[in-house]
């Protein structure tokens, strides 16, 4: 069993996390709403198809750091997380692995700005087939050298459980990204669309720069305040080179990355050779990339600031081979993970229609939110569930399961949308998830031993959201609410069936004594 000061300092972090990613990822949709006012759906779909590219020129320029950070650090804190400061050798351990980041960084980082600027003509003309992509493209290059080492710095910080700093980075990278993104939307938008887009590469830029100014006075700072001269114990043993586990990883991420970009270079291939004109392809793929899945993973961000957290925590276990430890948080975290999403889907797909009205004015977003809703359910326990393998040392099987999944998923793009179009990549989103989730969960199954009870876990959740949400339309859809529309009654009435799914969650024995009992442990004070 963990001791309940080890549970509540990760619950608080998670917490923490969850609460400012709502909020970033809040203020980031309505922002989404206001960018796609301005650039509509082929301006969406042009911004997407740089993302390919840039998505992997960020894997390139931070390779794994992330992960070999948290890990070597993770290693190095005493296993009784008595972390408030380190003693000399500990601190020098820290500040050596930290070292080796750095120059890790700078080295991948340089070589990925310097490709991506050069060859951004030849990328925006012949792979992603639109001249107007070609500004943006050597404006993200600027930002490469910032993320890379903001990266390492996320990572120390996730290690050390101080994830609060995180937090202020992101607020204050978030707010910088607003106002000047909109600032030069307001000048440089109406000189055409090219212009928008480089409106929108410029202002991530600069909030990146800034982002790294703040990451590096806030480790600085850390370091200069935890920070303890006494010599208490040696650690000579310990590995503080970060290469041999960021490379690796880096080597399988540049292979799923490269995929996954050749695969966002084949949807709007693949909808032009359907019938539809250029314009129309663009189009579809902003609306389904842009507007439908920023909206799907809002809510993830609770499970995401979780999941951040797992990896230190089952990596700081799996070193000292506590395998209770490893077994009590992976049963805890799949099962809140799973009754979580199943609310979530079951949300989405009731109010769909009002969602994509609402956010985007949009019916077919509304459509694609209903007919990918379903599917939340293993999109959310496919990142916890990664993330869990991470911890345990499966980086590589993790990733070599995305990679099959990104080879299946180029195959099936290839077959499908020809003949079938949006349709068609609907099914392949469908299988590849399918794919791609079931081979991770029965990998965590078994390391962890993990006994899944299919009627607590799943059917009595199904049953207690399709209750929630036939009720809740039931009295939003008559009197005085059904003849409100606006985004205020919308939240209100998600807001109730999300009430309604807790009390039946609750009754039905879903979250039973055991989860309501460390509820109430972890959210006593320490």
């Amino acid at each position: 069993m963990i001791k309940i000061n080890k549970l509540q300092k990760y619950f608080f972090n998670g917490l923490l996390l969850s609460l400012s990613g709502i909020l970033i990822n809040a203020v980031s949709v309505g922002f989404n709403t206001y960018v796609t006012s301005v650039l509509g759906a082929e301006g969406m779909g042009l911004i997407t198809l740089t993302s390919g590219i840039y998505g992997f020129s960020i894997t390139f320029a931070t390779s794994g750091i992330n992960l070999a950070v948290v890990r070597r650090v993770s290693a190095i804190i005493p296993y009784d997380n008595k972390i408030t400061s380190l003693d000399k050798n500990r601190s020098l351990a820290i500040s050596k692995v930290m070292k080796n980041a750095i120059f890790y960084c700078l080295f991948f980082s340089f070589i990925a700005t310097i490709i991506l600027f050069l060859f951004a003509p030849l990328i925006g003309r012949y792979a992603l087939g639109d001249t107007r992509t070609i500004p943006s493209l050597k404006v993200m290059a600027l930002s490469l050298v910032p993320i890379s080492i903001s990266s390492a710095l996320n990572g120390y910080f996730c290690a050390v459980r101080r994830v609060y700093k995180n937090v202020v980075s992101k607020f204050l990278e978030q707010g910088v990204k607003i106002g000047s993104v909109s600032l030069l939307l307001m000048y440089i938008a109406p000189w055409g669309l090219e212009y928008a887009c480089v409106s929108l590469a410029l202002g991530t830029t600069i909030s990146e720069i800034f982002s790294l100014v703040i990451n590096l006075v806030l480790y600085f700072f850390d370091r200069f305040l935890h920070k303890d001269n006494t010599v208490k114990e040696s650690i000579e043993n310990k590995n503080l080179d970060v290469f041999s586990i960021a490379f690796p990883v880096a080597v399988s991420s540049y292979a799923r990355s490269g995929l996954s970009t050749l695969e966002h270079l084949l949807i709007p291939w693949g909808f032009k050779k359907s019938g539809a004109s250029a314009s129309v392809a663009l189009a579809s793929y902003g609306i389904l990339h842009g507007m439908v899945f920023p909206l799907l993973f809002f809510p993830s961000s609770i499970l995401g600031a979780f999941s951040s957290l797992l990896v230190p925590e089952l990596s700081a276990s799996y070193e000292k081979k506590d395998y209770n430890r490893i077994g009590y948080i992976a049963s805890r975290v799949f099962y809140f993970t799973l009754i979580f999403a199943l609310g979530v889907s079951g949300i989405l797909i009731c109010f769909s229609s009002q969602i994509g009205t609402c956010f985007y004015n949009s019916n077919e977003a509304g459509k694609f939110i209903k007919l990918l809703a379903p599917l939340i359910p293993l999109m959310y326990l496919d990142g916890t569930v990664d993330a869990m393998l991470k911890g345990l040392g499966q980086q590589i099987y993790s990733m070599r399961i995305n990679i099959m999944d990104s080879l299946l998923s180029i195959l099936l793009i290839v077959i499908l949308l020809p003949f079938f179009g949006v349709n068609g990549y609907i099914g392949v989103i469908f299988i590849t998830e399918l794919f791609n989730t079931t081979l991770s969960i029965i990998k965590l199954l078994k390391i962890t031993g993990i006994k899944a009870q299919i009627v607590k876990w799943l059917i009595k959740p199904l049953i207690c959201i399709s209750a929630s949400t036939l009720i809740a339309s039931f009295i939003f859809s008559t009197g005085y609410f059904s003849s409100i529309q606006g985004k205020v009654p919308l939240a209100l009435e998600i807001g109730f069936t999300t009430l309604l799914y807790v009390l039946l969650s609750l009754a039905c024995g879903v979250i039973s004594k055991n989860e309501k009992s460390l509820i109430k442990r972890l959210l006593k004070r320490a």
